[in-house]
C-alpha cells in the first residue's frame, strides 16, 4: 500500500468508528438538527449563530465523548479521538454550526 493509501486507510477507519463512538450525543444532535431544519423550512431563514446554543451543546457532548474514549482506550492509528474531533469542527461550522 502506498503512503498516501495508508493515510487514507487510517482516515477512513477513524471516520467509520466516529458515529458509533458518539452515540451518546443523540439528544444534542437531534436538538441541533431540529433547529437547523426549522430555520431552513419554508418561511425560515438560516443565519449565522441562529442555532449556536444547540451547536455548542452538541460540540460539548462530542468533546466529552471523545475525551472519555481517549482516556479509556488507545487508538490503533496512533492519533487521538480528540484530534479527529478537532479536525471535523471546521466542517461542522461550514455546514451551519
Amino acid at each position: 500500500m502506498s503512503v498516501n493509501g495508508a493515510v487514507w486507510g487510517r482516515v477512513r477507519s477513524r471516520l467509520r468508528a466516529f458515529p458509533e463512538r458518539l452515540a451518546a450525543c443523540g439528544a444534542e444532535a437531534a436538538a441541533y438538527g431540529r433547529c437547523v431544519q426549522a430555520s431552513t423550512a419554508p418561511g425560515g431563514s438560516l443565519s449565522k449563530d441562529l442555532c449556536a446554543r444547540e451547536f455548542e451543546a452538541l460540540r460539548s457532548c462530542f468533546a466529552a465523548a471523545v475525551a472519555r474514549l481517549h482516556s479509556q482506550k488507545k487508538t490503533t492509528w496512533g492519533g487521538s479521538w480528540l484530534s479527529l474531533y478537532e479536525s471535523l469542527v471546521p466542517v461542522w461550522q461550514f455546514c451551519g454550526g
